[in-house]
């Protein structure tokens, strides 16, 4: 419970969370970047 508290309640635990969210925040938008790219690549008609 003491983790919890610290990580809502302090400036470090407060930067750690937003600094989680970030990350994957990050990892989804590549993701979801690389998918669009490659399914545009595959859909090209080879000339």
């Amino acid at each position: 419970m003491k983790l919890w508290i610290d990580l809502f309640s302090t400036d470090y635990g407060l930067m750690s969370l937003i600094s989680i969210l970030l990350i994957i925040g990050m990892g989804l938008f590549f993701l979801r970047l690389f998918l669009g790219k490659m399914k545009t690549i595959a859909n090209k008609v080879p000339e």
